[in-house]
């Protein structure tokens, strides 16, 4: 029989990432995730020679929004260890990234998702990284 987080304070309320305002978050995950994934696909399909790394970074920030999505609607302490890992990784991307951009504009002859830290996308890739931390510390399980 699966536990759950009365009969053990380690394993996290089932759903508790996907409730409430975390769908929300997820909802918002997902836009990004298939808006970076085609963004990249297209980037790779077409244009890959004339910014590789730029395509690659679009790429690697899909999978991480993919990731991310899925672990977020997900239940369970592993699910919820893959969504802090996902997001942590997203905000360590977004700053990693939009600093690079900033400071050496020519090794990125084209925008990712995580350039000028997602000025083209109103900052949202900055924030969301963020919120969803805020959010699993919130349905963090107890210790």
């Amino acid at each position: 029989m699966p536990e759950s987080a009365a009969e053990n304070p380690e394993v996290p309320a089932v759903g508790a990432t996907a409730s409430g305002p975390g769908r929300v978050l997820i909802a918002i995950y997902a836009i990004f995730a298939v808006g970076a994934t085609s963004r990249a696909a297209v980037q790779i399909a077409t244009r890959f020679g004339e910014a590789p790394l730029a395509y690659v970074l679009s790429a690697f920030a899909a999978v991480v929004y993919l990731l991310a999505t899925l672990a977020l609607a997900r239940s369970g302490l592993a699910w919820w260890r893959v969504a802090l890992a996902a997001c942590s990784v997203e905000l360590v991307g977004v700053l990693t990234v939009g600093t690079l951009t900033v400071f050496d504009a020519a090794a990125f002859p084209d925008a990712t998702v995580w350039s000028n830290y997602g000025r083209g996308y109103l900052f949202i890739p900055l924030v969301l990284p963020v919120i969803g931390l805020l959010w699993l510390r919130r349905t963090a399980p107890s210790r």
